[in-house]
């Protein structure tokens, strides 16, 4: 009985927007045509860590594809360098622009040519896209006259008349360089249709907020969390020892634009603070590590030791404390201030003894060694407000929260960052966290809800305070599918000159998922058929220069962290990749650098394509496909409602 009241609430609702047999007649033609068009070309990027120019560039770009169609669309029309300046302008319109006026080059005979360049490219990228979708990719000030412009027929006569009347009131107004901006702008919003992070904006690099800024923009674009996300995340929601891993790492990479500039957090107190308690302390094993050939500290290498000193001291603090109430993790063997004997200065690890490299604890007591001190509880309180009260950070945040998740199925592709634990027979992990048995999705839907009570709940609830320590669970857990190892040897690195106590073991996933048995055994736990499905992978840089290869598991796996963030080009080899998925093929773009976009308009990277569709993909094969044809089934009930008398027809 309430199933059929809800299809008849449904029906008369569906009614409102098409009050008439003919109105629902007519959608379900738009619908149908819909379906037969090719679908949208979607970009995969992983582990961006910051590298805002580089990433900015290779979307603007969509990764050397631009630059490809210009090739093909104006080989026998432009030279090389035309082709070049065309794409240049496209992938930095604010930047071409200004140069071209300060030169004074940006004429009005330039301004007419480039516009018609312009609209006949993006006629040509456009043209597999429904109007609906270009329409919601179409500057709103230029909309209208965007639209005359790709519409009307230039090759006849009172058409190409109505085109030059046009270009000409845009010149004639002073909007020339506002509107070819707009349409370069349009171009790469429409070149990548969806765009998917596969997680790690954050740390290491100095413009997580201007990415996150590009991402706010994007029309259609998706997040998932990796664990360089969850602590940015956990910090904004309050959680205090986030709030200390975050600063550590700015300060560990000599990042301070991103803190103070970026989102406004406050270092003045620390920095007191940290030159009081280590005045005389060098802090040698915590001097900032610095991957630019010319970089200009903005703070002196060595305060910026004791800052993160004071930071790193303060972490393992409050990590100690997480773990004490929280024994479900089984983390206890990483509460590491417990394992130190602070009268002999060694660390005890399995019964065995190691020497501190550094014996400078002026804030811990050896009796409470977890106990923040006053001065410290100050400077917490401090950094805590500093960083609730960073409106951009919150709104960066808030929209992680919107477009993200800890995995996607999209279009029969599997998308997550880190991995979903196994154990030592390649069989998924049984987690234990909060009385619950869980692994493979089950315990990656079991934290996905954590993870957003922690941020949706009230202030000061125990599902916000459990989902918070959580998150740091999801940071360094042993079985954290965010994670992948079985420790974080942070305390260890910093104090204690032994190899094996810096070993961090990565979970036996890394071992079973490149094999196809065991990305298959994956797939199917998430309900897809291997025989059509891919995984797409991140958070574990691809040696290239050792071998390696982003396509594991006979093609089923990709691993797309191919070192955007600088910090690993010297592992990799590379500068990153971009997994391409259009509707003729899967294809990888290697980036070898990015400052052939950033400088012209030349630059392509290597394109390998690794899949060919066995047919053109149409948006009948993908989940809009089968969203639509619900909705057709639904109209398709409408009419029958009407044409039996169910429902009268509005009009």
């Amino acid at each position: 009985m309430r199933q059929q009241y809800q299809i008849e609430k449904h029906l008369d609702l569906l009614s409102e927007h098409y009050p008439t047999i003919e109105d629902a007649r007519g959608k379900i033609v738009y619908l149908e045509t819909l379906l037969s068009l090719p679908k949208g070309t979607e970009f995969f990027f992983s582990d961006l860590h910051g590298e805002a120019d580089a990433f900015i560039n290779f979307l603007h770009s969509a990764s050397g594809s631009t630059r490809n169609k210009i090739k093909t669309l104006f080989s026998r029309t432009l030279t090389e360098k035309e082709q070049n300046d065309l794409a240049f302008l496209i992938f930095n319109p604010k930047l071409a622009l200004n140069k071209l006026e300060e030169e004074k080059a940006l004429t009005d005979e330039f301004v007419k040519i480039t516009i018609f360049r312009l609209i006949d490219l993006l006629k040509y990228v456009s043209s597999k896209y429904p109007l609906e979708r270009v329409q919601e990719k179409t500057p709103k000030a230029y909309a209208n006259i965007i639209s005359e412009l790709l519409n009307t027929i230039v090759d006849e006569e009172d058409s190409d008349m109505y085109n030059q009347a046009i270009i000409n009131s845009i010149i004639k107004h002073n909007a020339g360089k506002s509107f070819i901006a707009s349409l370069c702008e349009m171009i790469q919003n429409i070149s990548v249709d969806e765009l998917h992070i596969i997680g790690d904006i954050f740390d290491r690099g100095p413009g997580p907020d201007r990415i996150m800024d590009v991402l706010m923009q994007y029309p259609n674009v998706d997040i998932q969390w990796g664990n360089h996300d969850i602590i940015w995340m956990a910090a904004a929601a309050g959680s205090e020892v986030a709030i200390m891993g975050v600063l550590r790492i700015a300060l560990r990479y000599n990042n301070f634009d991103c803190l103070e500039d970026g989102y406004g957090i406050n270092l003045r107190p620390l920095y007191s603070y940290a030159l009081q308690v280590y005045g005389d302390d060098p802090c040698e094993r915590f001097i900032p590590h610095s991957f630019e050939e010319v970089q200009i500290a903005r703070i002196d290498p060595e305060i910026a030791a004791k800052m993160q000193k004071m930071i790193a001291i303060m972490e393992v603090k409050l990590e100690g404390q997480l773990y004490e109430r929280n024994p479900d993790f089984h983390m206890s063997d990483r509460n590491v201030l417990k394992k130190v004997d602070f009268e002999r200065n060694v660390f005890i690890d399995n019964g065995k003894e190691y020497p501190l490299l550094d014996t400078n604890f002026p804030t811990i007591d050896p009796k409470d060694p977890l106990a923040l001190s006053p001065e410290e509880k100050d400077l917490l309180e401090a950094l805590k407000i500093s960083f609730s009260s960073s409106i951009r950070l919150q709104n960066h945040i808030e929209f992680i929260y919107q477009v993200g998740g800890l995995y996607k199925i999209h279009n029969g592709n599997l998308l997550y960052h880190g991995c979903i634990p196994m154990d030592e027979n390649g069989e998924l992990q049984i987690v234990y966290l909060d009385d619950k048995e869980l692994k493979g999705k089950a315990l990656m839907d079991y934290l996905y809800q954590q993870v957003r009570g922690a941020w949706f709940s009230p202030r000061h609830s125990k599902q916000r305070i459990k989902g918070l320590d959580l998150m740091w669970y999801l940071w360094c857990g042993a079985k954290s599918p965010l994670f992948g190892k079985d420790k974080m040897a942070t305390f260890e690195r910093y104090f204690i000159d032994a190899k094996e106590l810096h070993e961090e073991i990565k979970n036996a996933y890394y071992e079973y998922s490149r094999d196809e048995k065991g990305a298959n055994l994956i797939l199917k736990e998430f309900g897809l058929d291997p025989k059509y499905s891919h995984i797409v992978n991140g958070h574990v840089p691809v040696k290239i220069k050792d071998g390696e290869t982003p396509i594991k598991a006979n093609g089923k796996l990709f691993v797309i962290d191919g070192g955007l963030s600088k910090p690993y080009q010297s592992t990799t080899g590379i500068a990153g990749y971009t997994l391409i998925f259009s509707s003729h093929e899967l294809a990888l773009a290697e980036h070898h650098h990015f400052e052939g976009v950033k400088e012209s308009g030349s630059y392509m990277p290597e394109i390998q394509v690794v899949e060919k569709m066995p047919k053109r993909l149409r948006i009948s094969d993908t989940d809009a496909g089968g969203e639509i044809r619900a909705q057709i089934e639904d109209l398709k009930a409408l009419i029958h409602a009407y044409d039996t008398g169910f429902l009268r027809p509005k009009r």
